[in-house]
């Protein structure tokens, strides 16, 4: 049985403040707190055997006790000002060595713990709850839940709760109820203690049973001072009982048991309060961390020494290279050092930019653009090199080297579907714990305010760290893969840096027009919507929307969750016919959802830009099927469809004397359908360019109209993505027999596509993964699967094949494509099958069909790759 080990924070931090509270540092700071915390920390793992470690923090300001009673705790005294010198530093201390807390708003830290311990039961985890409080003596739970005393060394249990409070843990509340607790300003009843309270739970149980036999008590004093007290008691009651919903999941991957000190990682804080004991016991247990990394980390700020190891850089010379900055958004991000290594013993990092006081010795910037630009020299390895180049071309004005490898990518290409961060792939290649970014740079700060020494050791191990998942890489991943990485890959993070870099440009007046209509028309919905339901209500409370349709207006509800009512966009679309708002609310969670989600945050971006462009971050890694995804902000979400996604799209403009160029693959999906299955039927209606939709509704029904050419097209694409006869009945309204039969005729006219799609979904599950064009895989767990994840597999593979090859071709056109970019035509955006661009007005034509070309001849298939083509002044106007 597992153990977790969760600790009443602020309550024991205070304790350890009056435990000594005159211990100060040479300085005069006080460090008691500080000092028994590290005592505890160093106690850890011969004191608290656990499998896992929680600190349970309280959140600040109001809780859901000032809700129940607004005096709740208002009576406690100002804390001393040295405990509150010290109470933000054992906080900080906590991240910092890399240990979980745990806080929710709104919530005690006493409910965060009574959360955990309800969850923890359920999977059969034992908790240990140190704490000095009696409230969480109601946790107690023999064999599942012990309260333990730092103090007194005491592990409590039912017998131990009974011989402390005379009462069993199942009626501390009511104990509490009756006692009061003067620390929280819980009033209890007024001259009930705790023999009285003990004496009352033994004769009646509880509070309850208490009240309803008030006749029975002898004592006429006791009688009135409960008659008195009674809603003191049962407000008592409420406050003392504890929330267990704070959270509904707990990761407690993020709470593991720490393997190594933890007090390693705050070596500096233990030097500031000249803890010399704990300082001694750690030279003592030899570092650790430098230990199991069995490399030196080199500070390097002097140009000579850093001339004399970089001046021998060859193109053959493999270098690991990585910056250190102020911001993850490049555009932001000031360079505060770098780090690169070309061997597993030593690594070296060289300081730029850190600014604190008592700074030592940095180099400048113009030194760091030559050293960097000996660097670019050699084969460059680094992790995410799309950050780095950026970073240097803004901060050093260097372009990117000509020889690069990204370790990243290499880790994605391997396992598409897993984490390609550094501190996860460390752990998953090698069980290593790499130093935490957040363990070293404090919250509301940078890089920049971090002590050179303890920069060297982060940045040097990431730089080390990267050689070595190359070397890994370069022996474990298949040569098709690696050869795949050197051709494309690589390649396309230029392509993608350069696309980025342009942004595109908003018209901010059409934005703030826009914005000022859908303001107007949320006003009228709103109204209409009152009315309709006959009161006023927040429309946007998943909660109050539920119980006045549900309730109120007693439409059938169709589905219940924890929290309530479900009103999703399916449950209202079935609701349609129901009532006259239910169409109402649809219209306005759309306006809603543009207008939040798309139109404000896209203008606040643009007024951030002197020319109003917005610039998005493009993530090669960031799908397992190889589709580009896109962050801060997400282009490739701007709505395409509905009444209003024209009005935000035609915000986005081009700038003056120049034209935004869409080009669009057409049916590229299912071009790669003919291609592989080889279908005579298919490959022949695309090679006679028809339309494709309309061919296939023909073989179906015989003839072709709207209605039956939708129902094609839905057939068509459905197959791609893996869908069944249900998916397809209920997306076309149909009975599930009548979508059976579709699909029956649909593979009657097209013959080699069923036993292609079959033949998909059985070598994925007998090879465990599936390719895409150019040879990338992705993994499914198939021997392991439930029977729902084995249908999920099978229709991800399916759609993997598709899509999967689309993006193959898409990149290897973007890579071509970017050669015929200059100041005269730049490639702005990607939104997975279409690619826009800003062309001078004059180049237009002549681009767009150079562009054209290489995007329908970039790869030969068994049908003709074709794209349409359009120009316009802005992004609405291009299809």
């Amino acid at each position: 049985m597992k153990t977790l080990t969760i600790i009443d924070t602020f309550g024991f931090f205070f304790r350890l403040f009056y435990a000594m509270p005159g211990l100060k540092n040479s300085q005069g700071k006080p460090s008691g707190m500080v000092s028994g915390f590290v005592n505890f920390i160093a106690s850890l793992k011969n004191e608290y055997k656990s499998d896992y470690i929680i600190f349970a923090l309280d959140s600040k300001g109001p809780t859901l006790r000032h809700q129940i009673a607004t005096q709740y705790k208002a009576n406690r005294n100002e804390p001393p000002q040295e405990l509150k010198q010290q109470l933000p530093i054992c906080i900080d201390m906590i991240s910092k060595m890399g240990l979980c807390a745990m806080s929710r708003d709104g919530y005690e830290a006493d409910d965060i713990i009574a959360t955990a311990v309800k969850w923890a039961k359920e999977r059969d985890i034992f908790v240990r709850v140190v704490t000095h409080d009696k409230d969480l003596y109601q946790l107690i739970d023999d064999g599942k839940v012990s309260i333990y005393s730092p103090q007194s060394k005491i592990e409590h249990n039912r017998a131990s709760c009974v011989e402390k409070y005379g009462v069993v843990p199942e009626k501390i509340r009511d104990f509490l109820a009756l006692t009061g607790d003067s620390s929280d300003n819980i009033p209890g009843v007024k001259g009930i203690g705790a023999k009285g309270a003990k004496k009352l739970l033994d004769e009646f149980g509880d509070i309850d049973a208490i009240y309803a036999n008030l006749a029975l008590i002898a004592n006429e004093r006791t009688k009135n001072m409960l008659i008195d007290g009674k809603d003191s008691a049962f407000l008592s009651k409420k406050l003392v009982t504890l929330f267990d919903n704070a959270f509904d999941e707990l990761d407690l991957k993020n709470a593991e048991f720490p393997s190594i000190n933890p007090l390693l990682n705050v070596v500096e804080i233990l030097r500031e309060y000249e803890l010399n004991r704990a300082i001694k016991n750690l030279e003592n247990e030899g570092d650790e961390r430098e230990i199991k990394l069995g490399f030196n980390a080199i500070l390097l700020n002097d140009e000579s020494k850093i001339e004399a190891i970089l001046s021998s850089i060859t193109p053959e010379t493999l270098v690991a290279f990585d910056t250190e900055t102020t911001s993850v958004e490049t555009k932001d991000a000031k360079l505060v050092g770098f780090s690169f290594c070309f061997n597993e013993n030593e690594a070296y990092y060289v300081p730029v930019g850190h600014n604190y006081l008592g700074v030592g010795k940095q180099i400048s910037l113009e030194y760091a653009k030559w050293a960097v630009g000996q660097i670019y020299k050699g084969t460059l390895i680094g992790q995410n090199l799309k950050y780095d180049f950026d970073v240097v071309q803004r901060n050093l004005g260097l372009n990117p080297p000509s020889n690069f490898k990204d370790t990243m990518i290499l880790a994605w290409l391997s396992e598409p579907g897993l984490s390609v961060g550094m501190d996860a792939l460390a752990k998953r290649l090698y069980e290593y714990e790499t130093i935490k970014f957040e363990n070293i740079v404090k919250k509301g700060e940078t890089f920049a305010s971090v002590d050179i020494a303890s920069a060297t050791k982060y940045a040097s191990e990431d730089a080390w760290i990267t050689l070595k998942f190359y070397k890994t890489f370069l022996n474990t991943l298949e040569p098709e893969l690696l050869k795949l990485a050197d051709t494309l890959e690589f390649n396309f993070i230029l392509s993608l840096l350069k696309m980025q870099n342009e942004g595109i440009m908003l018209d901010v007046d059409k934005m703030r027009e826009l914005i000022a209509q859908n303001d107007t028309k949320l006003k009228v919905l709103t109204s209409e919507i009152y009315a309709l339901c006959g009161e006023n209500f927040n429309i946007n409370s998943v909660k109050q929307l539920g119980e006045v349709l549900f309730e109120k207006l007693a439409l059938p509800a169709k589905k219940k969750t924890k929290t309530g009512y479900s009103t999703d966009e399916a449950v209202l679309n079935e609701l349609i016919h129901t009532h006259p708002v239910i169409e109402k609310l649809l219209s306005y969670r759309e306006l809603y959802k543009l207008q939040s989600t798309y139109c404000e945050p896209l203008l606040a971006l643009a007024l951030k830009d002197k020319n109003h462009r917005i610039y998005t971050s493009f993530l090669q890694t960031g799908t397992s099927t190889g589709r580009l995804s896109s962050k801060n902000p997400n282009l490739q979400n701007i709505p395409a469809r509905g009444t209003m996604a024209k009005d935000v799209r035609s915000c986005f403009i081009a700038k003056d004397g120049f034209s935004l160029v869409g080009l669009d693959y057409s049916q590229i999906e299912l071009r790669l359908l003919a291609h592989f299955s080889c279908d005579k039927a298919l490959l022949e209606a695309f090679k006679n360019d028809e339309d494709i939709h309309a061919r296939t509704a023909i073989s179906i029904f015989g003839d072709c109209d709207d209605k039956k050419r939708n129902i094609a097209k839905s057939i068509n694409f459905g197959l791609i993505y893996g869908m069944g006869a249900n998916k397809l009945s209920e997306q076309l309204g149909i009975s599930k027999t009548q979508a059976k039969e579709y699909i029956q005729r649909y593979f009657q006219a097209f013959e080699s596509i069923k036993d292609f799609l079959t033949n998909i979904k059985n070598e994925a599950k007998n090879d465990g993964f599936v390719t895409t064009l150019l040879g990338r895989k992705r993994f499914f767990d198939f021997a392991n699967a439930t029977p729902m994840q084995l249908a999920m597999y099978e229709r991800e593979a399916v759609n993997t094949r598709f899509q999967g090859s689309a993006a193959d071709i898409i990149k290897l056109a973007m890579v071509e494509i970017s050669k015929i970019t200059n100041e005269n035509a730049k490639m702005l955006l990607q939104i997975h099958d279409e690619l826009i661009f800003e062309v001078k007005d004059e180049y237009v034509d002549e681009f767009s069909h150079k562009a054209q070309d290489i995007m329908q001849t970039i790869y030969k298939l068994n049908v003709p790759l074709k794209t349409s083509l359009n120009s316009a002044k802005n992004w609405g106007d291009l299809k």
